[in-house]
């Protein structure tokens, strides 16, 4: 049986038992794990499995597992199998025909959910945006308008920019950051993107990992009547990219026919195509 588990400091007491009972734990750092193992008193034995090894090991751990071992599989921080490489095992386990059970503890997206205080009826979970920032603001773009809650995860050094792109294709909604859930240091901020761009230009890139969360469109895609109604978001949309990625978010968000607003960034800009 394979046994993925978060590791962290509000670990669950079945948790706990897995890891006792379990004959080996693979862990992405044997010295993080360990702390946590000693801190319990649990002497399972671990071996590494991390995102540069884990091709190499995965075939000694089906082994393990085939032979009737019991493997735990556990992360540094957050829950396995969200944005790393333990999918892949228990894909390979799930094909081999070998129970998977999960044992549940937190995780950050959905921390930042809750914490949040916006809807979480309908949400998309939208990992990692690409980083460079023209693939980012076509992603973002596609998402612009889908009538959810959004919840990404971001590096630090990236949030500013991933920011003043969301404020750009995503307009002045109303959003979150949360920066190093379910641990020591956790700060929550919430405001306007707009808002957050101008806190996270002066103040810099926070440390630690991060989860934004950004509440859905507060009009539904279609309902834009005039073109007063899409000069706000086209004018920031074309201060952060291109005309036409400017086009295509603004588009996207409003259902307004593309060639309409090509037609009204053109009258914004003064004509020019440049």
């Amino acid at each position: 049986m394979a046994t993925p588990i978060g590791n962290l400091r509000d670990i669950t007491l079945r948790a706990l038992d897995v890891l006792a009972a379990a004959d080996v734990i693979a862990c992405e750092d044997t010295r993080t794990t360990g702390r946590l193992l000693k801190a319990h008193g649990i002497a399972t034995r671990m071996t590494p499995y991390h995102e540069h090894n884990a091709a190499r090991v995965r075939p000694g751990l089906l082994r393990r597992l085939e032979s009737g071992e019991v493997v735990a599989l556990v992360s540094d921080a957050g829950t396995p199998l969200i944005s790393d490489p333990g999918f892949r095992l228990v894909s390979e386990v799930q094909a081999a025909g070998i129970d998977v059970v999960a044992v549940p503890g937190p995780s950050a997206a959905l921390a930042a959910l809750v914490a949040s205080g916006m809807a979480t009826d309908r949400f998309l979970f939208a990992g990692f945006l690409p980083a460079r920032g023209p693939a980012r603001r076509s992603a973002l773009s596609a998402l612009a308008g889908i009538d959810m809650t959004l919840v990404f995860f971001e590096s630090a050094r990236r949030l500013p920019g991933s920011l003043k792109d969301m404020a750009a294709v995503l307009g002045p909604r109303e959003a979150m950051v949360a920066r190093e859930l379910t641990k020591i240091y956790e700060e929550l901020r919430r405001a306007s993107l707009p808002d957050l761009v101008a806190h996270y230009a002066e103040a810099g890139p926070p440390k630690g990992e991060v989860v934004v969360v950004v509440g859905p469109p507060e009009d539904p895609p279609g309902d834009l009547d005039d073109a007063g109604d899409i000069d706000e978001p086209l004018r920031a949309a074309l201060e952060a990219m291109s005309l036409k990625d400017a086009v295509a978010a603004v588009s996207g968000a409003s259902g307004r026919a593309r060639r309409e607003v090509y037609a009204r960034a053109l009258e914004i800009r003064g004509g020019s195509k440049k």
